[in-house]
């Protein structure tokens, strides 16, 4: 069987996959959720969702890390990466083991597409599209707003990190009724305090991942942006594509009431 990946490679499998690892924590709750607990034998350490797994299952590593001896140790027959999480040179080298499934996800578009092609891959279409059909009803109600928010992201500190239009969080933005103030900008760009303050955004959302932003950030910055609200949010709503987007349109949904 022929299945083409978000990057246009083929891989080729002789029958459905039985033993899979997940290098990507989005996509390892979305296993979890089309009920493949006795196919997935390998998680990161970052894969949190859903906590029995990430109790129970054999870490390979991190996302960016992995442990290309573990993962031979596990005898996997298919490996789920993501271009942006994962590295070149270890999906390189984990080709060796086995085939590797690569994602490309930018927007809600590309995040639906690939649940649907694990789904096939996986024989377990009929639940991803279950899946698929209950995040476009979710997130059907949140689309056009007339007068959106300006806003600035930040993902880290030290140096300050934000994100550009390419990214899939820039486009959940348009579902929350936000406008992101460096959408001039690719992928995660450094920003200095300065540029921030220049661009005088409506709202400041402090992410909960990869920099775990706390109430003290909010005291800190509040200062340098007195016309701004500044919040804390759920990282993972925002930049996790799998089946957590179910809950990232009710969580949009009850933002959008504070914002």
């Amino acid at each position: 069987m022929l299945f083409k990946d978000q990057l246009n490679r083929i891989i080729e499998l002789t029958e459905t996959p039985q033993r899979i690892i997940s290098l990507v924590p989005s996509q390892t709750e979305l296993l979890f959720d089309l009920e493949l607990n006795e196919t997935v034998v390998g998680i990161t350490k970052f894969c949190v969702h859903p906590q029995e797994w990430h109790q129970a299952k054999t870490r390979v590593g991190g996302t960016k890390n992995v442990n290309i001896e573990k993962v031979i140790s596990l005898k996997p027959d298919l490996i789920i990466a993501n271009k942006e999480e994962n590295l070149k040179a270890n999906i390189e080298a984990l080709e060796m083991i086995a085939p590797v499934w690569i994602s490309d996800i930018n927007n809600l578009e590309t995040a639906l597409d690939m649940i649907v092609a694990i789904g096939e891959i996986t024989n377990t279409i009929e639940k991803a599209k279950s899946i698929v059909n209950t995040i476009n009803i979710a997130f059907d109600p949140l689309h056009t707003f007339e007068n959106p928010k300006t806003c600035i992201y930040l993902i880290w500190q030290n140096p300050y990190m934000t994100v550009g239009a390419d990214t899939f969080i820039n486009d959940m933005f348009k579902y929350c009724g936000l406008e992101n103030v460096f959408a001039d900008k690719t992928r995660y760009p450094e920003i200095s305090l300065a540029v921030m303050q220049a661009a005088n955004p409506n709202l400041v959302l402090l992410s909960s991942e990869p920099y775990p932003f706390k109430q003290k950030h909010i005291d800190e910055l509040q200062q340098h942006f007195p016309n701004a609200k500044i919040m804390l949010v759920d990282g993972e709503m925002f930049s996790w594509y799998g089946s957590r987007l179910i809950k990232a349109a009710k969580y949009f949904k009850e933002r959008i009431a504070v914002l």
